[in-house]
């Protein structure tokens, strides 16, 4: 069986985690960040910070972009797409055209 070359890394928030890639997320910060409600907590952490990095925070900022334009953000993918659909046609909205 091989091994795994992951290294002990400690976050600024001092949690202390194992990474084998290069990525700087922590793990435990992450999931301490993920919401309890509302559209965002249905998405994954990437597709999530996607959103947020976008400035995509409402289901209304949301509304002002076409599928294609969101499936443009690194870390958004098709799984993603009939979540977010479902929440906006739950208020009312829906993708732009």
């Amino acid at each position: 069986m091989e091994t795994s070359n992951k290294s002990l890394r400690t976050c600024s928030h001092g949690h202390q985690y194992y990474k084998s890639s290069d990525c700087p997320t922590c793990p435990i910060c992450e999931k301490e960040r993920k919401p309890d409600s509302g559209f965002l907590s249905l998405l994954s952490a990437p597709a999530r910070r996607a959103l947020e990095y976008h400035g995509i925070t409402t289901l209304e900022q949301l509304s002002t972009y076409s599928e294609k334009e969101i499936l443009k953000f690194h870390g958004m993918g098709p799984a993603s797409l009939p979540k977010l659909r479902a929440a906006l046609e739950n208020a009312g909205l829906a993708f732009k055209l």
